[in-house]
């Protein structure tokens, strides 16, 4: 992992010598970026000696409380780590003049990588595809629902936005519809301008399966900087549409009678040579997919944070619900898509859009290295409605996924036993942040 230097920072300061404001950024493990502001005057300072942030920033809930069972709050004094930033993320922030912003990386008091940090984790599962002289080649596929700042006024519940083009609600699903690309073409430019500006490689959008849903694909690439660009993406697709006022929302399931919104992860695997292993040797794609399927469900507190990530499983609205491949098939859980032999790569389409960048990234690359490492064979493919073939499988309780996770040991040895104890008291946390909630619909239901 690269640290940025003085050398950057000063490049970058020649280029734009109006920045006043820097934005230290770290993803936490729900994808949420934390960190600090400061002014100009402490720009060195931050490139040279760091910065504070605590510890429990990794082990916040949804609400972003510290969660005192991940041990990083009152049980070590809340202490801090110490926060580098990372070489080639110092951009412009486009939506605030004269504002920059740097992904920064925690290091412990001997300067070794945090190893809860889910970046870290995901370096962690690269390297060990290096040591086998491997190179795995990523692309991110966000879905997201842009959204009405006004809540429907009957029900109170979200609604789509009124076209900035027309002043009309679509409520109609018009999936890869160019109207609706033409209608919101507004902000979509601003998206694509805002990712130049930011060197994020956003190849371009389409609309979903849902009113006001809509697909941005980034280019394929190096993993940790997939997951970079990934993060980045999400806070930069928000803020053009709250420039436009309205909302955008990456949660997996805003709309019960519509499609969920996932992230797709594309998966293709280089040797030495720089050859595509799945073009050329069929068995390594074999393996890769029998260990992804193998993964699947010990990989869901991974893909799915909250409680309503798990409400986006259901039959026949494209979110896979069971350990399914095939070919070019969007019903299953991994697909590998048509195109040139040398393209080959596996699709994985399981994961909400409301998941961390990184930790989906990351299970896919431990899914794949575990069937190369042993060899497994998967399943049949699947021809046809996978839903009408094969029972749910993945499961609809957030506390059972926990259980999965643990029991699993495959995903010792790739998430390691510090990440994991987190990432299990944060899961825990929230399930109890949703479950001390009572609904409208309890109300409606049992108040009588």
């Amino acid at each position: 992992m690269k640290l940025a230097s003085l050398v950057e920072l000063d490049a970058y300061l020649k280029q734009y010598p109006d920045t006043d404001s820097l934005e230290l950024l770290v993803p936490d493990q729900n994808g949420y970026l934390r960190g600090k502001r400061v002014n100009r005057s402490s720009f060195k300072k931050v490139f040279t000696e760091g910065i504070c942030l605590p510890r429990s920033v990794f082990g916040m809930d949804s609400t972003g409380t510290t969660v005192e069972e991940t041990g990083l709050g009152f049980d070590t004094g809340d202490g801090d780590g110490i926060c580098f930033p990372l070489a080639g993320t110092l951009v412009p922030v486009p939506w605030y003049e004269g504002r920059a912003q740097v992904l920064m990386t925690m290091v412990n008091d001997d300067e070794s990588q945090f190893r809860a940090n889910p970046r870290q984790v995901l370096v962690e599962i690269i390297e060990q595809f290096s040591q086998q002289q491997l190179t795995p080649v990523v692309a991110v596929e966000l879905e997201f629902y842009l959204i009405d700042k006004k809540r429907n006024k009957k029900t109170g519940l979200p609604q789509p936005p009124v076209s900035p083009k027309t002043g009309e609600r679509n409520l109609t699903t018009q999936v890869y519809s160019m109207s609706d690309l033409d209608e919101f073409k507004v902000f979509i430019d601003l998206v694509m301008d805002y990712a130049r500006v930011q060197n994020l490689p956003a190849e371009g959008v389409i609309a979903e399966y849902a009113p006001g849903q809509f697909e941005v694909n980034l280019k394929h690439g190096d993993p940790l900087k997939s997951a970079d660009d990934a993060i980045m993406l999400k806070r930069l697709v928000c803020q053009a549409a709250a420039e436009l006022d309205m909302a955008a929302t990456f949660m997996a399931k805003p709309y019960i009678d519509q499609s969920g919104s996932g992230t797709h992860i594309h998966c293709s695997v280089l040797d030495a040579s720089g050859d595509n292993i799945f073009a050329r040797n069929p068995d390594s794609l074999q393996h890769a997919i029998a260990g992804l399927l193998d993964s699947l469900i010990p990989a869901q507190i991974l893909m799915y944070p909250t409680l309503n990530s798990y409400k986006r499983l259901g039959t026949e609205t494209f979110a896979p619900h069971a350990r399914t491949w095939g070919w070019d098939n969007r019903t299953v859980a991994v697909r590998v898509p048509n195109g040139p032999k040398e393209a080959t790569r596996v699709e994985h389409r399981v994961g909400g859009a409301d998941a961390n960048p990184y930790l989906t990234v990351a299970l896919v690359l431990a899914g794949i290295h575990l069937g190369m490492e042993s060899k497994q064979q998967p399943i049949a493919a699947i021809e046809g409605n996978a839903y009408d073939q094969v029972p749910q499988e993945l499961s609809d309780s957030a506390r059972m996924a926990i259980h999965h996770f643990e029991q699993y040991e495959p995903f010792k040895k790739y998430f390691g036993a510090e990440f994991r104890k987190i990432m299990i008291a944060v899961r825990e946390a929230d399930i109890a942040l949703f479950n001390n909630y009572v609904s409208e619909l309890e109300y409606q239901l049992l108040l009588n």
